[in-house]
């Protein structure tokens, strides 16, 4: 490895003038050693300070740094600290529509920034992007568990040269020694840096309508045994149907108050259920005097500043410290409560999961309204990475001996799935890595299909497929050792005589089935002579029965005695086993007309209790021994037809034949053919082993192949060769790059005024909103027209990913078209009061569509062989809607 040398060491004591804990000692020295680390610890144990020393190394030697986030606001967030702790001129930022700084030592940016950096030179190689960067700092690495950007994450750290140090921080997962393994196998040598050391314990809590109570038990293993045993016995906090009821957020917060447990995070997984609490407890006053007059004063100069960004009816509540925080709320008010609550002038925010994805709002308290929560799948139990995420926010360093969790009880979940869920480890990463059409055409421009399937191969994915695989390659090897020991003993048998027997075999098959056929045709041909003869039989005849009625092993010779009288009459018989039997002509299997017959007295009757019934039968007596005793046994040939004597001659020759054989004479003929039975069987188990194990191991590369597919079929590819299409959509950041190159590229938006333009691109990025969404403006004619002569293509594109399965999104459904009238709206310079009150969608919501927007406008100028026209025009469009609160402002 080509590392740079071990620095010349850096007093710690003088940058961190504090205790450094072990793992943070221990990461500091693998990353003088030259290894990549993968520091995995608790939220809030002091993970960052490990990056931080990266960057404290690399000024010092006169090198760069990148610190990447999963989020566009922490990017700000940390641009704002580093600022404070480097030095305004030595920190930069680097977004997808702006820069600052960006030849800064300290570099800050998205994951995905940094990997569209990666995108423009050959994999592995340093380019004129990364010239003086000795380390990355991939912060929030646990972030490749997520669903949309996991995959950013793997291109990464795979396409990341060797000779960059990694510094991959993560929270605490159950499988970070995999992770480590493998930034081993695809980055370089990486060291696993972890600890479950929290600097702030945490202590879990119970709120219910009675009280608050300890979650769990004194050595914090299991539930409280008070708690456990209550819920047992005590029906006394059931609500009117009888299920538990959930105590009001007004009780849970005074209880909290009365402990002095604020400020706290208020954890409610809906946006209406944020700004319902905010509403049911805005009459509270948390904050003393001082702490309201701060607050005072922070918030008027933020209206004086921003009149547009007051938040309807959470206002009041912000001064007397209660906020509301979530994706709906306006990014400028959201900024505004995450710096009044670090303050600790807030002390209770409402808040949906997301504020616990690494926004730095570290709590007191952190309350968990619910445990449950609704996915696309329906209703189920938080997992346990997301409560961890969520419980881990309680604790400020230096401020709080203890952090509390708080678990509320609600009418569907107890203090059991509290305590499973408090004493729960966390959950391991899973690998995200999904091939789109973006990767297939930035890794084709640069490489040869070979090398862009290693690189695909790399991916934590596959490394996980492999692992998960491991024990079907095993079956694999044992299956292969098995046919290898089966074949050896196969090949000692010689091959001629066996094929011989095999013959003789299928010969002797062949002639029995023959010899079956001719008996069954003989037998019918003498049931109709049966038939025939017994209308004539008398006494003394002699007959075989056997049938329907005469239920033996194997048929009994009789002699006929008499005849029942009547129309069908039975035959009353005596058998050679002296018992009595009544019998139909069905049961009759045989007539010996040509035998003499048996002499019967006429003294001799059946016994007075045989009742004169087919089926009957009754021992005979002494008498009627001496006539049992004296019935023939016919022999089996007497009624032999010429054609069934031949060919059983012939059967019996082949038979003795094959016992002749020395294979039959081995004695193991039935082993021999099992094995190879069994040879066979393995074979096609084997194969088909192999066949779904392949199918799993190169899904990712089924996926990449079926995406080039796709671009050839829109003759985005040459064979393999980005077309000048190709290049149009490489060049493009989205969800689907196909859909929006050929939509920039079809000429149809080439000659949109800039709002209209504007419209149209919402339309091809906005995710399908609620159903019940409304707007209550009119779409301007140019956009709707546009849109319609888009719809071919959208039609095109939708059939073919539909073909090669593939679900990546193509704009805006049809029916939600009118949604994008806000854009239009918003560009001619309506004001974002009026906007918003035209439409049921949420702040958060407009602003993240507006900024959906901006981003694709402002990457088409620098997309190649766009028409200038356009280019121009998207800029504009840019400048209409980058304004307050769309734009984000970083000072």
């Amino acid at each position: 490895m080509n590392y740079p040398a071990p620095s010349q060491e850096i007093d710690l004591g003088s940058i961190f003038p504090f205790d450094l804990d072990q793992f943070q000692k221990d990461a500091i020295a693998s990353l003088n050693a030259g290894r990549s680390v993968v520091v995995c610890a608790p939220t809030g144990s002091g993970k960052t300070l490990v990056g931080e020393y990266a960057i404290y190394r690399a000024l010092a030697r006169g090198k760069r740094v990148f610190y990447t986030t999963p989020l566009k606001a922490l990017s700000n967030q940390k641009l704002r600290d580093f600022r404070e702790k480097f030095g305004f001129d030595d920190v930069g930022l680097l977004t997808g529509d702006a820069s600052i700084n960006r030849d800064a030592p300290i570099l800050v940016m998205t994951t995905e920034i940094f990997r569209n950096m990666l995108y423009g030179t050959p994999i592995g190689q340093v380019g004129i992007s990364l010239v003086d960067v000795e380390a990355v700092v991939l912060d929030e690495c646990h972030y490749m568990n997520d669903r949309q950007r996991g995959t950013v994450w793997e291109e990464s750290i795979i396409y990341c040269p060797r000779e960059v140090q990694l510094v991959a921080l993560s929270a605490t997962v159950a499988n970070s020694d995999q992770l480590t393994d493998w930034l081993n196998r695809v980055h370089g040598p990486t060291d696993l840096i972890y600890s479950d050391f929290r600097p702030v314990p945490l202590e879990f809590y119970y709120c219910n309508p009675k009280g608050l109570f300890p979650l769990l038990n004194d050595t914090k293993t299991k539930i409280n045994p008070r708690l456990a045993n209550r819920g047992k016995k005590r029906q006394g906090d059931r609500g009117k149907n009888g299920r538990p009821e959930a105590p009001s957020i007004v009780y849970t917060l005074s209880q909290l108050q009365q402990r002095d447990m604020l400020p706290a995070i208020y954890f409610i997984f809906s946006r209406r259920g944020c700004d319902k609490a905010v509403a049911e407890v805005g009459d509270l006053w948390l904050v003393n005097n001082d702490e309201s007059q701060i607050l005072r004063q922070q918030i008027d100069e933020f209206l004086s500043r921003n009149p547009e960004a007051g938040r309807s009816g959470q206002i009041a509540p912000l001064y007397r410290g209660i906020a509301a925080h979530h994706a709906g709320i306006l990014p400028a008010w959201k900024v505004l409560v995450e710096e009044l609550f670090q303050q600790g002038l807030i002390k209770v925010v409402f808040a949906t999961e997301t504020l616990a994805a690494g926004i730095n709002m570290p709590a007191r308290t952190t309350v968990i309204s619910t445990l449950s929560k609704r996915t696309d799948t329906g209703h189920r139990l938080l997992n346990a990475s997301e409560f961890l995420q969520m419980a881990g926010r309680a604790g400020r360093r230096g401020m709080d001996e203890q952090g509390h969790v708080v678990t509320v009880q609600t009418p569907f979940e107890g203090s059991k799935e509290a305590a499973y869920l408090a004493t729960s480890k966390p959950d391991p990463l899973v690998s995200q890595f999904t091939p789109s059409y973006g990767m297939v055409l930035n890794l084709l421009q640069t490489h040869t299909i070979e090398q862009a399937k290693e690189l695909i191969e790399r991916s934590f994915g596959q490394y996980m497929a492999t692992l998960h695989l491991r024990p079907d390659y095993d079956q694999i090897t044992d299956l292969q050792a098995e046919l290898a020991r089966l074949h050896e003993q196969i090949a000692a048998v010689d091959e001629n005589e066996l094929a011989i027997y095999e013959k003789l075999r299928q010969r002797l098959k062949v002639e029995r089935q023959l010899l079956k056929t001719l008996q069954e045709q003989a037998d019918d041909e003498r049931q109709e002579q049966i038939k025939m003869l017994l209308d004539f039989a008398i006494s003394g005849t002699l007959l075989s029965l056997k049938g329907k009625n005469i239920t033996v092993f194997s048929p009994v010779t009789a002699v006929l005695v008499g005849k029942t009288s009547g129309a069908s009459p039975y035959l009353v018989c005596l058998g050679q086993d002296n018992r009595w039997y009544v019998a139909t002509n069905e049961d009759v299997v045989d007539l010996y007309a040509e035998l003499p017959r048996v002499e019967v007295s006429p003294d001799i009757l059946p016994p007075p209790e045989l009742m004169l019934k087919p089926g009957q039968s009754r021992r005979g007596d002494v008498a009627t021994m001496a006539i049992a005793q004296s019935i023939p046994d016919p022999e089996a040939s007497l009624h032999l037809s010429p054609e069934v004597a031949e060919q059983l001659s012939r059967t019996t020759a082949i038979q003795a034949q094959i016992e002749a054989h020395p294979i039959h004479q081995s004695g193991d003929v039935a082993a021999i053919f099992k094995r190879r039975a069994r040879y066979v069987e393995l074979e096609a188990e084997l194969e088909e082993m192999q066949a779904q194990v392949e199918q799993q191991s190169q899904r990712h590369w089924e996926e990449f192949l079926n995406l080039i597919t796709i671009l050839q079929e829109f003759d985005c590819l040459d064979n393999l060769v980005p077309t000048q299409l190709g290049q149009i959509a490489a060049a493009i950041r989205g969800e689907n790059e196909l859909w929006l190159g050929l939509a920039l590229a079809s000429g149809e938006l080439d000659n949109l005024d800039p709002q209209h333009l504007a419209a149209t691109v919402a339309a091809l990025v906005t995710e399908t909103p609620r159903p019940d969404s409304r707007v209550n403006f009119n779409l301007a004619s140019e956009v709707d027209d546009a849109w319609a002569r888009l719809q071919k293509i959208r039609r095109a594109v939708l059939k073919v990913q539909y073909r090669h399965g593939v679900a990546l999104p193509v704009g805006l459904e049809n029916r939600y078209i009118g949604l994008i009238a806000l854009v239009e709206q918003w560009a001619l310079g309506t004001l974002w009061t009026e906007l918003c009150e035209n439409t049921t969608l949420d702040e958060g919501d407009v602003v993240r569509i507006l900024r959906r927007t901006l981003d694709l406008l402002s990457q088409i100028p620098h997309v190649p062989h766009l028409p200038d026209a356009l280019q121009r025009n998207a800029y504009r469009a840019m400048q209409l809607i980058d304004r307050f609160p769309v734009n984000e402002v970083v000072e």
